[in-house]
């Protein structure tokens, strides 16, 4: 009995639906074909940026492991890192700043600064003080008769360099000396008592307070006699009746040690002064003032164009000894002679005192008239 074979089934041609469909068609309602996908393009940047997760061993015998690892939430803020970077760059921005403001080899100050030392002693003349209306003939009859006028009479040294200070610093120092010593001799308002400002701004502020005290509370206790900072007259006996004063001296600059310049103002000051408000009728004289400044300076004071006075040693005259010269200079005018009499007297008992005294004055100082 022959048996009949089953008839071939039909198989799926392109022509009939497409590569890969079912003999029956795509089933209705689900997802498939090509059509459904075709807008979706995987190019090459999307495929190297996806990202590929391996599961575990554990999360693929789970029943229940999830499908895709959950990423943990971000955390809000800065991290630990980031904050201690953070700080970090505060601390070396913050020491790069201070190390430009203060240079890291700076020499520290000297010191404290001391107190000025000072002495004025007057000179008293052994006979009655010469004078004359022509002023210039006083001059020229007199030691002062080469010395140069005003502030071209304080001559600048030839400078050189010291082992720790440059030549520019040397001269800033014999500079600001010179300008004290114009602002406290040569001042025209200085010497008639109306301000003392002018030689008060070129000094060390460690000084101010025992300026003003000398101002303020004059006394001979060689430290606030104000005809130790400056020379200033009594306004109410004399005026200068000739405003170019005679001017000799020297300056000389040197290192008092490693941090501090020094520099040793000696020069003489010749005035010529007649009674206040009597005129240009009333006969003149000359009045004398030897005064030896030392200064010193360290780099602040020459950063600062100040100075600090450490030793004041005036010799003035005609005076009498018995006037008290330590507030102003009382001066002896034409014709006039010293009264009988020596300094005030010293008290050997008491401490903080200086010894007064009093000195002659030369006739060979004196105006030959």
């Amino acid at each position: 009995m022959t048996g009949r074979l089953p008839e071939p089934r039909e198989t799926y041609s392109e022509s009939m639906g497409g590569p890969g469909d079912p003999p029956e068609g795509t089933p209705e309602g689900a997802p498939g074909g090509e059509d459904e996908y075709r807008s979706v393009v995987f190019d090459e940047s999307f495929i190297r940026a996806a990202r590929l997760q391996e599961f575990s061993a554990r999360e693929r015998l789970g029943d229940h492991a999830p499908a895709v690892r959950r990423r943990a939430p971000l955390r809000r803020g800065l991290s630990r890192q980031a904050l201690v970077l953070v700080v970090l760059i505060a601390l070396a921005f913050g020491t790069a700043v201070y190390m430009g403001l203060r240079h890291p080899y700076e020499t520290p100050a000297a010191g404290p600064t001391e107190p000025l030392r000072m002495s004025v002693v007057p000179l008293a003349p052994q006979a009655a003080v010469p004078g004359s209306t022509d002023v210039e003939q006083l001059y020229e009859q007199s030691p002062a008769a080469h010395f140069r006028i005003g502030a071209e009479g304080i001559t600048m040294p030839a400078t050189r360099r010291t082992a720790n200070f440059s030549d520019s610093q040397v001269v800033t120092a014999l500079a600001t000396a010179k300008d004290y010593l114009v602002a406290s001799a040569l001042d025209p308002e200085v010497l008639s008592g109306a301000t003392v400002r002018p030689a008060r701004i070129l000094l060390d502020p460690d000084l101010l307070d025992q300026f003003d005290q000398s101002f303020d509370h004059p006394a001979a206790d060689g430290q606030h006699a104000p005809t130790g900072w400056l020379v200033r007259f009594d306004s109410s006996r004399a005026e200068l009746a000739d405003s170019r004063i005679r001017v000799h001296g020297t300056l000389q600059a040197a290192e008092h040690d490693a941090d501090t310049l020094e520099v040793v103002a000696d020069h003489t000051y010749v005035y010529a002064l007649r009674p206040a408000g009597a005129g240009e009728e009333a006969a003149a004289s000359l009045f004398t003032v030897r005064r030896e400044l030392h200064f010193r300076f360290d780099r602040d004071d020459l950063r600062r164009h100040q100075a600090e006075t450490v030793v004041s040693a005036v010799q003035a005259g005609p005076l009498a000894c018995a006037e008290d010269s330590a507030g102003h200079l009382r001066p002896l005018l034409a014709g006039q002679t010293a009264t009988a009499g020596g300094p005030a007297g010293t008290d050997p008992y008491a401490t903080g005192g200086v010894t007064a005294v009093c000195g002659s004055l030369a006739q060979s100082a004196q105006p030959k008239v």
